[in-house]
Formats: C-alpha cells, structure tokens, sequence
C-alpha cells in the first residue's frame, strides 16, 4: 500500500506515530487472506491497547474517509464490512 494517503492534508491533526502504525498494519494485512485477516486485526488491536496506542472515534472516522478516497466502490464496500465486523468485535 503506498504511504500517499498519510499526506492528505485532513490528516494534520493526527499523530504521525498513528499514521506509521497504520501503514506498516496495511503492509503486513495486506499479505493475508480472508481468514487470517480478522484475527490479524484483533491482535493488531490488542497490541495498540497494549502499547496505550487509542484512536477517538473523530480519528477513526476521518482516516476511513481518506482511505476510501479513490477506492473501487467493491474495494470501499469491503473496507466497510471489515470495520462493520470490527466494531461487531469490540
């Protein structure tokens, strides 16, 4: 996944160490397949929590939003179902 979206000027006000996490978990999610993908994430999530790594919903929200910039309509429906998933999770 290419490090572009990290300079999307709506992005200013969020903790580029954030950001960082985010591209290197989309590096690494980026070589699962479906069924490794939610577990990936959880222990993802666990290892944020551990490190006192949190996002406010504001956070979630606008990083969403500028992911899915540019995406197919398929390739945003399926990052809708995986956060749809996530939040079934928590």
């Amino acid at each position: 996944m290419s490090q572009d979206w990290m300079n999307d000027p709506r992005l200013n006000g969020v903790d580029k160490s954030k950001l960082a996490l985010l591209q290197s978990l989309a590096d690494q999610g980026g070589q699962k397949n479906p069924s490794e993908l939610i577990p990936f994430l959880m222990a993802a999530a666990s290892q944020g929590k551990s490190q006192g790594v949190n996002f406010n919903s504001a956070e979630m929200e606008l990083i969403i939003e500028v992911l899915k910039q540019g995406q197919s309509p398929a390739e945003a429906a399926k990052m809708d179902k995986i956060i749809n998933l996530m939040k079934m999770i928590r």
